[in-house]
């Protein structure tokens, strides 16, 4: 292509490739093949190019920018490993080889076979131990551990109660208890912040706690973190609903039903489960899917002379509402 002897041809030239490339700044000499001083830098091939007449300056040009992957929620989107977890006791900033990488056919394929492997597995024990050297230390593993496989929560809510257990650490609120305990309290409080609250008697079965003893540390941490949230009966309608099998619309009628029985005060120190299953023992009557007092009790976790006792009260909060319409 011939040179240019003035700019318009070269700036007509550069109107009509629209491009996103910019302008590199590394070449300053004229093009050696048409003389034009018009270099762009295309960063998906690596290259820098006359914009003129399409000579090839450089290439393989190594990019320097962050990479498009981003595996945390940060704006940066750097690729700079997995985010930080509150789950985990290193929070997750430290490098550790799973063994199943050197184990079988990976470990033949990576040349780790017999005393390889062993040499490997006697590597990630002394590991272990050099992270685990303080008792605090060795005692927040133990608990997050409790966390992750014994909770049953969500991934978001694993993050929210080994979060409050650092707290619960930090303030000393561990010391001469059981990790246990104070993990399972943990999980209850986090799981109840979230509106999604667990039965105390589910949550001890789980930890392998006393019950008692976990009610005590669930008011010590609540009182000692500020997470002191009360929890009504309809946050547990949904939950016990799924678990008795009933339809959509016994959890809808049992939600109506609370919305009209909630007026008055006969209801305050009640258990929130007990009303909760109460409620929908009574919608799955009226609604044609009837469960019987044991199902909705064991759901519920209260006994069947709790549920008896709370179903007179609603007979007597019907009677009151009654005459307050009249």
């Amino acid at each position: 292509m011939p040179r240019a002897e003035n700019g318009h041809e070269e700036d007509a030239f550069a109107t009509a490739r629209p491009s996103k490339r910019r302008q590199t700044i590394g070449q300053v000499l004229p093009c050696k093949e048409c003389g034009a001083v018009l270099w762009e830098q295309d960063d998906v091939r690596g290259e820098v190019h006359c914009a003129s007449c399409g000579l090839i300056a450089e290439e393989n040009i190594i990019d320097y920018s962050a990479e498009w992957t981003n595996h945390g929620d940060g704006v940066d989107r750097s690729r700079v490993g997995a985010p930080m977890t509150m789950s985990l006791s290193d929070k997750g900033l430290n490098t550790t080889i799973d063994r199943r990488d050197i184990r079988g056919a990976r470990g033949r394929r990576l040349g780790i076979a017999g005393s390889g492997q062993r040499d490997w597995n006697r590597r990630a024990v002394i590991d272990e131990r050099t992270k685990t050297r303080r008792s605090g230390q060795r005692s927040l593993v133990k608990a997050l551990q409790f966390i992750r496989d014994r909770g049953g929560l969500p991934p978001s809510l694993v993050e929210e109660a080994a979060s409050l257990y650092r707290k619960a650490a930090k303030k000393g609120i561990v010391t001469g208890r059981s990790i246990a305990g104070v993990s399972a309290a943990c999980t209850y409080l986090s799981a109840r912040e979230a509106g999604l609250p667990r039965p105390i008697e589910e949550i001890a079965e789980s930890f392998q706690v006393n019950e008692k003893e976990l009610k005590r540390t669930i008011r010590l941490v609540a009182r000692e973190l500020g997470t002191h949230r009360i929890n009504g009966p309809d946050e547990y309608l949904e939950v016990f609903a799924s678990r008795l099998g009933l339809p959509a619309k016994i959890h809808g009628e049992a939600v109506e039903l609370w919305e009209n029985l909630s007026q008055v005060d006969d209801w305050q120190g009640k258990k929130p489960a007990g009303i909760a299953g109460m409620l929908l023992y009574v919608a799955s009557r009226e609604g044609g899917h009837p469960r019987t007092q044991s199902e909705v009790c064991k759901v519920a976790g209260v006994s069947e002379v709790t549920l008896r006792g709370l179903l007179r009260t609603l007979e007597d909060v019907q009677f009151v509402l009654s005459r307050m319409k009249n």
